[in-house]
């Protein structure tokens, strides 16, 4: 990593992305690819890609997600109070207390969400909040009030916290869920364009919308862009904190390498392929079984158009969907070097079916 990336890292992390209001974020993402890529295509609901060597016949697609989670305001009470509904997977346990952004066309205002005091509570009958009892306040005496600051239902809001790094270790804050990834496929396309490397295949570096709410933008541009590969990368659970149950979620850990999945999803001569590659490169690297699905845009590529040959691979990430995300620097920089090296591999004409 350079200054460069790194000023783009924050830049770009520290940005709000909030699923189907991602534009701000690909706007950063896409000024930091163009002097990296030949091209780019921008899609009616916001999925950016850039292109390297467009025009050949064999075609091979990077990807990663760039939207957050978030929340919507779906009910404004007479005396001010903000009550809201999910967008995405966010978690109402961890609300509480947190300093809120809600975005509005008059610009961004800030806002807590609030909880009664541990005071007046009766403890012994406390239980995990549920959205319902969320309630943000702006500050505001009335519903007007509210409503002449810009905010009326729909608005989205997002936490604050911003990106930090730990221990000179580990990067923690919200939203590396997985505009991490967006990073890591960026440094690809910079990596290329710096080592003068002439792919003999056209790279699309693919930054998905929509991703938390059903891996919609992976859907729409696959179809678009129909390629005969495509390497996705996403965050996945280190296990190794307390509450997790190896047994159940598996062994991985921050700081081991990037995780290498195994499912239905996962085109099995695509992941020995990248096997190979990781093992002649001596990167290190972990093992994840999953059951019908990744649950990650992987899947999306994989059952597009005919089938797309489709692999994932993933950055072991602590405490996902809250504001403290954390992951291992040298995995982030495991998983840029993996996926490099595997486009560095690739010839332009594998036939990745199983029976020929």
């Amino acid at each position: 990593m350079n200054e460069q990336s790194k000023e783009f890292l924050y830049k770009y992390l520290n940005n709000a992305s909030p699923t189907g209001f991602e534009s701000s974020g690909q706007q950063i993402w896409l000024d930091y690819l163009k002097p990296y890529t030949d091209e780019y295509i921008v899609d009616t609901y916001g999925t950016a890609v850039g292109v390297i060597g467009p025009g050949k016949d064999y075609k091979v697609v990077i990807e990663a997600h760039s939207d957050e989670i978030s929340w919507f305001v779906n009910y404004i009470s007479d005396d001010g109070y903000i009550f809201v509904r999910r967008n995405g997977g966010s978690d109402a346990l961890i609300a509480p207390s947190m300093r809120v952004n809600l975005h509005t066309k008059k610009g961004v205002v800030e806002g807590v969400f609030g909880w009664p005091a541990i005071h007046v509570r009766d403890l012994a009958k406390d239980t995990a909040p549920k959205v319902t009892d969320l309630f943000i306040d702006v500050g505001a005496n009335t519903k007007q009030e509210v409503l002449d600051m810009g905010i009326h239902v729909g608005t989205v809001c997002t936490f604050v916290d911003g990106l930090t790094e730990m221990n000179n270790r580990y990067y923690v804050g919200r939203a590396l869920d997985n505009r991490m990834g967006g990073f890591m496929i960026a440094e690809v396309a910079r990596l290329l364009k710096e080592n003068n490397v002439t792919l003999p295949f056209t790279l699309y570096i693919v930054n998905a919308v929509q991703e938390e709410i059903g891996l919609r933008g992976a859907e729409m541009i696959a179809r678009r862009l129909r390629p005969d590969l495509a390497i996705c990368t996403d965050v996945t659970h280190d296990t190794q904190s307390p509450k997790y149950d190896k047994k159940e979620q598996g062994d991985l850990k921050c700081g081991a390498g990037p995780v290498l999945c195994y499912g239905p999803a996962v085109q099995n001569n695509v992941l020995d392929f990248m096997i190979d590659v990781a093992e002649r490169a001596e990167i290190a690297f972990q093992r994840q079984a999953v059951s019908r699905s990744t649950g990650t845009d992987t899947d999306a590529f994989a059952y597009a158009t005919e089938g797309i040959a489709s692999a994932l691979i993933s950055l072991p990430l602590k405490y996902m969907h809250t504001t403290v995300e954390t992951v291992h620097m040298d995995d982030v920089q495991n998983v840029i070097k993996l996926m490099y090296e595997t486009l560095l591999a690739l010839k332009g004409n594998e036939d990745f079916r199983y029976i020929k």
